[in-house]
Order: structure tokens, then sequence, then C-alpha cells
């Protein structure tokens, strides 16, 4: 029908929003329309675009990728590219233009790339003295166990999520190792290996404590001589988006403090870990 840029972006952005999928369809099927989705974005010509209009289609291409990451990441292929994508997509919305009405998109697309952030960052050294291993459990479930350097194993939980094993980061102390595990397309969990009275156990802490929906938990660094960490937290909670940068006691879990900012919390702004500075969407 030959239309013109505008035309063609605002078909694209009302074929690909992600309320009209159907909650109910199956994986195959989801991963057949999610394909389709980004097709048809693809098609969308950003050149004469005025700039509020390319923020929205960078912003659902970031949604829309991330969403294939996750799906690649669960049929066992690989998702640096898919999420590569995501995460430049959302690299190139003009913060400074972007409008009133589409900031709650901006958080989406945002904690949607970010949740999968982990398949594009290289496997590191998980900290002294702990590492954790997968191995396949029931089908489609995997088994994560965490061994000391001895080869002891101290814990073990197993998922039907996908496990980012290049997130896993121990203390220097070697008493705690938290790791990076992902359920749902849009929602990561941090599983927490830390030792107790009784011996090793395994902690899942949400993004929040609803239901799961939008959102991620990760680690960010470690208070050195005292038994806490640092999380970041964004999820949308009864529509809303939060993030929050948290200190928490290692004993319980316990949120200890929080700011909606890392520079408001001493401990946080002092300990936060670099390479997680480096690599987090939660500055952006």
């Amino acid at each position: 029908m030959h239309p013109d840029p505008r035309q063609q972006a605002k078909a694209a952005l009302g074929l690909t929003r992600q309320e009209c999928l159907d909650p109910d369809q199956r994986l195959a099927e989801r991963y057949a329309v999610d394909q389709w989705r980004a097709e048809v974005l693809d098609k969308v010509e950003l050149r004469d675009l005025p700039v509020h209009i390319k923020n929205r289609v960078h912003m659902r291409r970031a949604a829309v990728w991330s969403t294939l990451a996750f799906a690649h990441a669960r049929r066992n292929e690989p998702a640096q590219e898919a999420a590569n994508r995501a995460l430049s997509e959302l690299g190139s919305v003009s913060k400074t233009d972007l409008a009133e009405e589409d900031m709650s998109a901006y958080a989406d697309a945002g904690v949607r790339a970010g949740s999968v952030r982990w398949a594009v960052e290289p496997a590191g050294a998980p900290g002294v003295g702990l590492h954790v291993l997968t191995k396949p459990g029931q089908p489609g479930e995997t088994c994560v166990s965490l061994y000391a350097q001895t080869g002891a194993a101290l814990a073990s939980r197993c998922t039907y999520g996908i496990v980012w094993p290049a997130s896993a980061r121990a203390n220097p102390k070697g008493s705690a190792l938290t790791l990076a595990v992902q359920p749902m397309a849009a929602w990561r969990e941090l599983w927490v290996y830390h030792q107790g009275a009784a011996g090793w156990i395994v902690d899942v802490l949400p993004p929040a404590a609803i239901e799961p929906d939008v959102g991620y938990a990760e680690f960010a660094g470690w208070a050195p001589g005292a038994a806490k960490m640092l999380v970041v937290r964004e999820a949308r909670v009864e529509g809303r988006f939060k993030r929050s940068f948290e200190v928490l006691g290692l004993d319980t879990l316990a949120v200890e403090k929080w700011a909606d900012k890392p520079d408001s919390l001493s401990l946080f702004y002092r300990w936060q870990d670099p390479s997680w500075k480096r690599q987090t969407v939660s500055l952006r």
C-alpha cells in the first residue's frame, strides 16, 4: 500500500504490542510469533521518522529481541546475538527526547533487556574457593551444585529456568555465592548460596514480592568486613516500575537499607562491584 514512514511505524507498533499476545500460547507458537514481530519491526525505516517515534520502535525492538534471547536459551541455542540486539536497541533510545507517555515503555524495555544481559557477558572467575556446576535433572530441568575448592559438594538446587553460569560471584571469605537464574522471559531471580549455622543453604531472591511479571534482581557487590551484600531490584509492581538499590544482611537476606539511587547509600556507593557498574542496565 506504499505507506509513508510514519504509517509504517504506527502499523508495526500496533501489530507487535506485548499485551496483544495470547498468554495461553504454546512455547513453539510464541517463538514463531516473536520471530514475526522482530521481522515486522525490522522493516520500519527509521531515517525520516521523528525522534519520539524512533524511540518507540527502538524500545519495542529491545523488548522483542530480549524475548527471543530467552527463547534461544531455552532451546539450547546461542542467545548472545539476540541479547546483544536487545541491549543495542535499548542503547539507541534518545533519553533526552523521551515523551512523558513513553517512560513506562522505556522502563519495560530496560527491564526486559536487562534480564537477558548475562547472555552476552563473558564467563569470569566466580571468586575464591567456590564454583558452580550444572547438570541435567528431570526432563527440562537444570540442577546447580556449589563446590568448594577441595571438590566437596556444598549445596544443590534444581530449576526449570535458565541458569546463567557467567553470573556466579563469590564473596572474599568464600562463605557466599550469588547466581542469576531466569525462570521466565522477563523475570530473573538471584540465587544466594550462603553458609549458615546448620550448613550451606540456597535462598531465592525475587525481583519483587509479587506474582512473577516483569523484573530482575541482581548482585551488585559485597561489603567487606561485614556479612552484607549489595543488590539491585527493578520490577513492575501494580502497574508501575520501581527500582531499588539495597543493602541486605547475608544471614536473613533482609533489606537493611535501600534507596532509589546508588549514591544515596554510602555502603553501596563505596563497595559496588566495578564489573556490575560497567555491565548493568539499572544505571541507564
